[in-house]
């Protein structure tokens, strides 16, 4: 859940507080979970919410990186990056587009849930998702890194 929290505010502190703010929305409304989906799916959906709120009312900047990405190396086709610029690459992409992309690419959301808790379209989420992969290896071609 954290993790959603930072990859979607991009920052540290802004994650802790939003996963803070998702928590206490969850044990204020826990009498109301109606059980149309798992505990768990609807608890992602407070944290994703609660993200996107603090997103809203602050643009951020990357500010720290977790150690757990220092020394990670990825293979992006035939040039290899490491975790920390996927990261910083995954933070400069549009709010939205951002959104999208770790819903359904890390967290493997369906774009129609994608759409659900973000109050979009699936044909939004859609073309969010497509506009951030563009983006993405635009940012991560060997030109750009060096």
């Amino acid at each position: 859940m954290y993790t959603t929290a930072y990859r979607i505010t991009g920052d540290v502190d802004w994650a802790g507080e939003a996963l803070q703010d998702a928590f206490m929305q969850v044990f204020k409304h826990i009498g109301s979970f109606e059980q149309r989906s798992t505990l768990g799916a609807w608890i992602k959906t407070i944290v994703v919410r609660a993200a996107l709120q603090k997103v809203d009312r602050r643009k951020s900047s990357m500010t720290s990186w977790p150690e757990e990405y220092s020394d990670t190396m990825l293979d992006w086709g035939t040039s290899p990056i490491d975790a920390m610029q996927l990261e910083q690459a995954i933070q400069r992409l549009p709010e939205g587009a951002r959104a999208v992309f770790v819903l359904a690419e890390v967290e493997g959301y369906a774009h129609k849930e994608i759409a659900e808790m973000l109050d979009i379209s699936e044909g939004t989420s859609k073309s969010q998702l497509f506009a951030a992969k563009k983006r993405l290896r635009e940012l991560l071609s060997p030109q750009m890194m060096y």
